[in-house]
């Protein structure tokens, strides 16, 4: 305690106080010289004693503070419970829940970036393997023409395949870092279905499936990352049926745009619903390209606009994605 300047100051400039009291005490009477040099020592004495307590619960209470810094997982302050140490107390408490919380947060991460890591190696691993096997099959003299232009053909499809598992794990992870600032334009709601459904147009066409659409209005977003979560969707449905149609309607009003797909194929496993936009998910009847991320992302991408999307199984058949887009915080 004596090491702090500021008590020091504070008993010089008492005991000069002292000093002069008594002396002008002296100088009127002696037996009031000796009256205030007595009250003066008591008051001192009261004030050092109790300047020693409060600073050995300020040391204890450091000491507290150090135990957490150095691992310890609880603390007590009800003991401090007093004037300024109750002020103090009750901010350390905050501080002290507050950095308990960001912990377990970081805890958290990267229990969740093992997982992921662990499950990007799975999904790497099974194309990268498949490459492997095809380059060395590759190497046999004795295939003719038609059988390598065929090894060629799986070997490329295995690499798009890990091409555009890296590219959506990239966009995932962008996400996941809020390294993305998404526009806000207004974008008329048939430009962005038409902008999601291009890349499909082809492949539905081979799988004899057609695109309907009964779409009016706009919405405020990101025009390419919406269509990056809309075609996500679209290649789901696509992908979960034959020959048949796929339905989009969209339209606009006073508190939200809304988008709603509809297939006509077998719809979801009703133990796949609560599990759907779950990274990583493979449904009962996915096919074994499926790595699960396209809805996850496509989530992701439509809750940082504000957005919601829902899955369901309509009641003639074949699954509904609802997406809505907020023009106010819900």
């Amino acid at each position: 305690m004596l090491r702090n300047r500021e008590m020091k100051v504070c008993l010089i400039v008492s005991a000069a106080a002292v000093v002069l009291g008594t002396a002008a005490g002296y100088i009127i009477d002696r037996r009031a010289g000796l009256l205030i040099l007595i009250l003066a020592f008591v008051i001192s004495l009261a004030w050092f004693i109790g300047a020693a307590l409060r600073y050995r619960k300020i040391s204890a209470l450091a000491g507290e503070i150090d135990a957490v810094l150095h691992g310890r997982e609880e603390i007590d302050l009800s003991k401090y419970n007093e004037g300024e140490l109750s002020l103090l107390q009750s901010e350390v408490t905050k501080l002290f829940i507050r950095l308990r919380e960001q912990a377990d947060m970081l805890k958290d991460d990267k229990t969740r970036l093992a997982d992921s890591i662990a499950d990007i190696s799975h999904q790497l691993r099974t194309p990268l393997t498949s490459v492997n096997l095809i380059a060395s099959a590759l190497l046999n003299p004795e295939l003719d023409n038609e059988q390598r232009r065929g090894q060629i053909r799986d070997m490329q499809r295995q690499i798009d395949r890990i091409d555009w598992l890296i590219s959506a794990l990239l966009k995932i992870a962008r996400l996941d870092a809020e390294t993305i600032s998404l526009r806000r334009d207004k974008i008329p709601l048939k430009q962005l279905i038409d902008k999601a459904a291009q890349p499909l147009a082809i492949p539905m066409e081979l799988k004899g499936q057609v695109l309907k659409q009964e779409v009016s209005g706009s919405f405020t977003g990101d025009l390419s990352w919406t269509a990056e979560a809309v075609g996500n969707i679209l290649k789901n449905c696509m992908e979960h049926m034959q020959q048949g149609v796929i339905y989009v309607n969209a339209k606009e009003n006073t508190l939200y745009s809304e988008i709603i797909i509809r297939d006509t194929g077998s719809g979801i496993d009703k133990n796949d619903l609560p599990h759907l936009f779950e990274r990583f998910y493979k449904g009962v009847n996915s096919s074994e390209q499926s790595v699960g991320i396209g809805l996850a992302l496509s989530r992701m991408i439509i809750a940082r606009q504000n957005g919601t999307v829902k899955a369901e199984n309509h009641p003639s058949g074949g699954a509904v994605f609802t997406i809505r887009f907020y023009k106010s915080t819900v």
